[in-house]
């Protein structure tokens, strides 16, 4: 049987990764690098299909991908307040 000091570490070492994984998800660093990876994609693909000023035109999705994952927190905050709670 496990001891209860080794299951107290285990469960700690569990809440110290979920707390990093918080910090992640709600980090500008993760933001910014999902805009690129998406400008980036999106631009590639505009080029390879023959899009002219791809991009240019890579700009939008990328600006708007950074608009819904700036405004999500605010949404997320009325869902919990409005819909969650009942």
């Amino acid at each position: 049987m496990v001891s209860l000091e080794e299951r107290i570490q285990k469960i700690e070492e569990r809440n110290s990764k979920v707390e990093a994984d918080k910090i992640w998800e709600t980090s500008y660093t993760r933001r910014i690098l999902l805009i690129l990876f998406t400008y980036l994609a999106i631009g590639v693909y505009l080029q390879v299909i023959g899009i002219p000023d791809p991009w240019l035109n890579a700009v939008v999705p990328a600006v708007a991908f950074m608009l819904s994952t700036l405004t999500l927190p605010f949404f997320k905050k009325l869902w919990f307040e409005k819909i969650h709670k009942k």
